[in-house]
C-alpha cells in the first residue's frame, strides 16, 4: 500500500463522542417507539439505559438499528379490563395495555404484567377492586408508580425496587380498592441464572 499523504484511513478514525442532545434525541426516539407498539416497557427501560451510557454516536446507533427513525401512525385494540369473578384471569407477555385501564376481583384472583405491555401514552391508570380476591400487579424496574385507594379488612402494597424512574417511561397511576382482599404491585422476579 502506498502513502496516504498524512490522512488517516476511514477505519482509523477514532469514534464521534456523543453529546447529551444526542442522547435525549435517542431517548425521546426510543419513547415514541413504545407509544406505536414497537418496544414493550422492559425493552425500552433496558435500551434507554443503554442510551444513557452511550459514550460515541456508534454505541447510540446500535440502540437504535432494528427501529425506524420515522415513526408510521397505526391504530392498534388495547386492552381496557381485566376481569376475575369466582376464577381467575390473568393478562401477560407482550400485549397492548389502554391509557385507563379496569381490574376486578371477585372471588378469584387476576394478575396483570406489565413489564412486556406495549404502553402508547405517557401514563396509564388503572383502577383496582378487589372483593374477597386478590390481584397482583407486575412493573418493570425503573417505572414510577403512585398507589392511591382503600382498603377495608383487607390490604394494599407496593413492593418495588427503589431504583429512580428512569426518563421517558410512563408514569403508572394505581387506586386500589380492596375489601377482605389484597392488591399488591411488584416488579418481575430475578431471573435465575
Amino acid at each position: 500500500m502506498g502513502d496516504t499523504g498524512g490522512v488517516s484511513e476511514p477505519s482509523q478514525l477514532p469514534a464521534v463522542r456523543a453529546s447529551d442532545a444526542d442522547r435525549e434525541a435517542v431517548a425521546t426516539s426510543l419513547s415514541r417507539n413504545l407509544a406505536e407498539g414497537r418496544l414493550t416497557l422492559d425493552e425500552l427501560s433496558q435500551r434507554l439505559d443503554l442510551a444513557y451510557a452511550a459514550k460515541t454516536k456508534n454505541e447510540l446507533d446500535e440502540v437504535m438499528r432494528d427501529l425506524p427513525v420515522a415513526i408510521d401512525p397505526q391504530t392498534r385494540k388495547t386492552t381496557n379490563w381485566i376481569v376475575a369473578i369466582l376464577g381467575g384471569s390473568s393478562r401477560s407477555g407482550r400485549w397492548r395495555a389502554a391509557s385507563r385501564m379496569r381490574v376486578i376481583s371477585v372471588l378469584g384472583g387476576a394478575n396483570l404484567d406489565l413489564s412486556h405491555a406495549v404502553v402508547t401514552t405517557p401514563e396509564v391508570r388503572l383502577t383496582c377492586f378487589s372483593f374477597l380476591g386478590g390481584i397482583g400487579i407486575v412493573v418493570p424496574k425503573g417505572v414510577e408508580v403512585e398507589l392511591t385507594g382503600f382498603s377495608l379488612m383487607g390490604g394494599r402494597g407496593l413492593d418495588i425496587g427503589e431504583e429512580p424512574a428512569r426518563p421517558g417511561t410512563p408514569v403508572i397511576h394505581v387506586r386500589a380498592f380492596s375489601f377482605l382482599g389484597g392488591i399488591g404491585i411488584t416488579n418481575p422476579p430475578k431471573k435465575r441464572l
